[in-house]
């Protein structure tokens, strides 16, 4: 009943934010070096840079800061000043940024090589949602809980609005495991077919998203979310399957 719960507040979270975070246009650059993204995630200013990175198809290496979270809040806190998030370090021009709108029109600027979409300028409907959205996820990946440290960060594949692999990005948050977030954002009409219908009607499809492309050849199909662990050599899809082994393997209480 926990998890069908769960999901449902997830799905309406989705909804909530207009399921912004879901397509993809690549980015016409994409990053050398990967990203660092300093977040929250029932943060509605992180979550509006995730949908970015979402819709621009660019990884990121995630390094979560709960509330009450003591391994990434003080490198933020050394390199910009003060804990505010979320807070992104580009390895590939030497910035470091706070403030979300801010973030997202460096994002565009530099990989899209196009100016933000003026939404982002006026923010009359997207901060709302996103604040909503978080509402109603209560307390979900917001505050940090006992966890055994990973060694090596953790890979996830997911695009931002998927309301499975939201409860997984809620608990690595929780748990302070860092991960290379890899998006698999809807670039194409076929990307919205079930993946049991799109594998068998176009087996051979070329994704549009690089991240897809990746993924099929990895795991022999896309699907939000899957999880790697380089640690421990395990990969899985399946949210419940997820969260069961990030608990089993990390948490302490």
């Amino acid at each position: 009943m926990t998890s069908v719960l769960n999901l449902a507040g997830s799905l309406l979270a989705s909804s909530a934010a207009l399921w912004r975070g879901t397509n993809a246009r690549p980015a016409a650059l994409q990053p050398a070096h990967a990203l660092k993204l300093y977040e929250m995630e029932n943060c509605p200013y992180c979550r509006l840079v995730r949908e970015v990175l979402t819709e621009l198809d660019l990884e990121v290496l995630v390094l979560p800061c709960p509330k009450g979270g003591t391994r990434f809040r003080e490198e933020v806190i050394a390199a910009g000043g003060k804990a505010q998030f979320p807070y992104l370090v580009d390895p590939n021009t030497e910035t470091a940024m706070y403030e979300s709108l801010d973030i997202i029109e460096y994002l565009y600027q530099t990989y899209a090589q196009r100016p933000a979409p003026s939404r982002f300028k006026m923010s009359l409907v997207d901060t709302p949602s996103s604040m909503l959205a978080s509402g109603l996820r209560l307390s979900k990946g917001l505050r940090a809980r006992p966890a055994l440290a990973a060694e090596k960060p953790l890979a996830l594949w997911s695009f931002e609005s998927s309301p499975y692999a939201r409860p997984v990005r809620e608990l690595l948050c929780e748990l302070e495991l860092p991960y290379n977030l890899h998006n698999i954002g809807k670039g194409q009409w076929q990307d919205f077919a079930l993946t049991k219908i799109r594998d068998r009607l176009w087996p051979e499809m070329a994704h549009v998203s690089a991240n897809r492309q990746t993924l099929k050849r990895r795991a022999g199909k896309v699907m939000s979310p899957y999880l790697e662990d380089p640690n421990t050599g395990v990969a899985m899809f399946e949210s419940a399957d997820i969260l069961d082994y990030l608990n089993e393997t990390y948490s302490i209480c």
